[in-house]
């Protein structure tokens, strides 16, 4: 009989999982939608890199985190700002440059922090932000907290000297930190040679003595599997664990380049849209009666309005002050 009455809340649990995380997934392609249609009015300056077609990364590797766990990314992390918890109004606002946004309108696209979440930034130049994350992960074992620390970067930075060094350091010092490579396939200013170059890393990994996995990134649930896999290693034992995340963008690098680009067939992007993960996961929770035509309809008309109210918010918000260009602000 405990059996039987277990396995029925075993599987509600996983549905609300399920359920929420395609929420998730419906707010970032959203908000991103709506933010090219900002940056194409001139409301958003400066670089802007969408996520579009990655929502699975974000929402299946913070699922499997806690509230007290720190995230570090690199410049495309509006994604993961959102599935953090950051206010769709403060992210908008933040692409807006204005006041009321999430770095006080100082930041940007490439940029948005919210210390209270844990949410450590993102970061313009390609990878130098992996060595922050092996100072956070020191700093948690140097606190003897049990928390992890979970750092995205692309292909591209597997290139870069500190990727590797941090990996050594992580491993050599047992820092509870998750590596999540965004394998997107098109590397900035390369192509196919990227996937190679991280591929042999994952492959070599053992160099690093560091566990590594190889994950389908358009697939929410093998995400978060992965993840809580790596973020209960480094809880109990402080091992690093290293994720080639496999998934790809629908568009361009940046907003310069916003569709296929020179580098790809428009045959291509189409051909990957049918692996869309949040067409995957609408389907499968169909195909369990968890959800039907109607209610994801009405999910996505609410994560439209919370979009739409994100702009009006954004266009109302004051610009920052002036006297902000010499300000700085110091967080305990």
């Amino acid at each position: 009989m405990a059996t039987a009455t277990a396995q029925p809340a075993k599987d509600e649990a996983l549905l609300e999982l399920q359920r929420r995380m395609l929420r998730q997934m419906l707010l970032v392609r959203r908000f991103e939608e709506k933010a090219a249609e900002a940056y194409a009015l001139g409301k958003i300056g400066g670089f802007c890199h969408l996520y579009i077609g990655q929502e699975a990364v974000a929402a299946g590797s913070l699922a499997a985190l806690r509230d007290d766990d720190y995230v570090i990314c690199s410049y495309r992390e509006h994604g993961q700002a959102l599935v953090r918890g950051v206010p769709a109004n403060a992210v908008m606002a933040e692409l807006f440059g204005k006041a009321t946004g999430c770095s006080r309108g100082k930041g940007g696209s490439m940029h948005l922090f919210d210390v209270s979440r844990r949410f450590m930034g993102g970061h313009a130049i390609v990878g130098g932000h992996i060595p922050l994350a092996a100072g956070l992960g020191f700093a948690i074992k140097y606190r003897g907290g049990d928390q992890v620390c979970l750092c995205y970067f692309g292909e591209a930075a597997v290139n870069i000297g500190v990727f590797h060094e941090a990996l050594n350091m992580a491993s050599v010092w047992k820092l509870p930190i998750i590596f999540c490579c965004e394998n997107n396939r098109y590397g900035m200013g390369t192509a196919f040679e990227r996937v190679a170059a991280v591929t042999d890393v994952v492959e070599h990994a053992c160099s690093y003595d560091m566990a590594a996995e190889l994950v389908n990134g358009m697939d929410a649930m093998a995400v978060y599997g992965a993840t809580e896999r790596a973020a209960e290693r480094a809880r109990k034992t402080g091992h690093p664990t290293l994720l080639e995340v496999r998934t790809y963008r629908f568009m361009g690098h940046s907003m310069s380049d916003p569709l296929h680009g020179v580098y790809r067939t428009k045959e291509e992007v189409e051909e990957q849209k049918k692996r869309d993960p949040i067409s995957q996961l609408a389907l499968k929770l169909k195909e369990e009666g968890a959800l039907d035509g109607p209610a994801l309809d009405a999910l996505d008309a609410e994560v439209r309005a919370v979009v739409e109210a994100a702009v009006q918010f954004a266009d109302q918000s004051p610009d920052p002050d002036l006297a902000e260009l010499t300000s700085h602000v110091l967080v305990e």
